[in-house]
């Protein structure tokens, strides 16, 4: 028996540095990343944010957000945004590590934070915050056939921007960004294993 993706994906985190954001300009914000068994394979959990929130409207994220004053660090800013928009109570999250930072477009500098939690679950949504709640199979995002790659330039450089596609649903900006990076400990952890992802 293999290692569990959330468990892979722990191990990859603990051997690496977090690549950090330059820019004291931004504003600090945070997200957690939850993987869960649903169906004999494991999920992503992400929403699709309601036309209510202040950024970002009708795009797909992981659940997270602004930094509070009152939040001790980054990791209370992702565990209290998620309890906020999920329902998930922070007591049920085991986190798993920290992944690489992320800059968005609407100049937030986003600490990312891996978790799990036992499955079945029962979501709670804010009415306001979230529109729809998105539960993203794991195979379905590693098959190269929900994936599209771009390629453009941006000063003088060729940047490459992905996005996914699940169902009716496009992911992408520093979400589908933050989804890659997860895909690649996985798929790297699934190799050194000699196996696939179930």
């Amino acid at each position: 028996m293999g290692l569990t993706p959330p468990e892979l994906l722990k191990r990859a985190l603990a051997e690496r540095v977090v690549a950090r954001v330059n820019g004291t300009e931004l504003t600090p914000a945070a997200v957690m990343v939850l993987l869960y068994p649903k169906d004999g394979e494991y999920c992503i959990l992400l929403n699709k944010r309601s036309e209510q929130v202040e950024h970002h409207k009708g795009e797909i994220s992981f659940p997270g957000g602004a930094k509070d004053p009152e939040d001790r660090d980054p990791l209370e800013t992702a565990l209290r945004e998620t309890e906020e928009e999920m329902g998930i109570k922070r007591g049920d999250i085991t986190v798993l590590g920290e992944m690489d930072e992320v800059a968005t477009r609407s100049q937030f500098r986003v600490q990312v934070f891996a978790g799990t939690i036992e499955y079945p679950y029962t979501f709670n949504p804010s009415a306001i915050e979230i529109a729809e709640v998105l539960e993203f199979p794991i195979p379905a995002l590693i098959d190269p056939a929900n994936r599209r790659v771009e390629t453009h330039w941006e000063d003088g450089q060729p940047v490459t921007s992905y996005s996914y596609v699940h169902e009716d649903h496009v992911v992408f900006g520093a979400t589908a960004r933050i989804l890659q990076s997860c895909i690649e400990f996985l798929d790297e952890g699934l190799e050194s294993e000699g196996r696939q992802v179930d």
